[in-house]
């Protein structure tokens, strides 16, 4: 089987899309000789018509692109659904990388049933309510913040607000507050 194969195959058993973190977790590299079997995975999809981007970092076959489509309610050049899957999918990857890096993850309560591809992001972030860190009113602003990181000391460790096209000045404020 080829390299691209594998990737194939892997997308498959997905459901015809995956994550580069998912692809690398799901290809059994073992038979590849490569020393940077990451790279190799990230040049077949970027490279091959069999594949299409839906996201940064989200890939799908090609044969199955009106179904992913469908399941993720992306409607192509349609910016409503656009900015809709955007947001919560900045939010999953950034949840992602602060599990991986085991940190304690955090979203608000008015983000945590919009979906990360087929999960809710409650079911994907490893702390449902915000830790007693600090003052009632700091607190309160924190609530709101997009994605937190907190260390094993349940301390906030890094603060994520996702902004593409809306103004950033009220993230700044309320970084600047916290």
């Amino acid at each position: 089987m080829t390299q691209k194969e594998y990737v194939i195959e892997a997308m498959r058993r997905n459901g015809g899309y995956a994550t580069f973190q998912q692809l690398n977790q799901m290809v059994d590299f073992s038979t590849w000789k490569t020393k940077t079997p990451q790279a190799s995975i990230r040049q077949i999809v970027q490279v091959y018509d069999e594949f299409f981007r839906i996201r940064p970092g989200l890939w799908a076959l090609t044969e199955c692109k009106d179904d992913v489509l469908r399941r993720f309610d992306i409607v192509e050049n349609d910016v409503g659904s656009d900015e809709m899957f955007t947001h919560s999918y900045y939010q999953g990857i950034i949840v992602e990388l602060g599990n991986m890096h085991n940190y304690t993850t955090y979203v608000p309560n008015q983000d945590k049933n919009k979906k990360f591809l087929e999960k809710k992001l409650c079911e994907i972030t490893t702390e449902p309510e915000l830790p007693d860190f600090t003052y009632e009113v700091i607190r309160n602003r924190a609530k709101t913040v997009d994605v937190i990181w907190f260390n094993e000391r349940r301390m906030p460790f890094r603060f994520y607000e996702v902004e593409h096209p809306t103004n950033i000045t009220n993230s700044l404020d309320k970084f600047y507050e916290l």
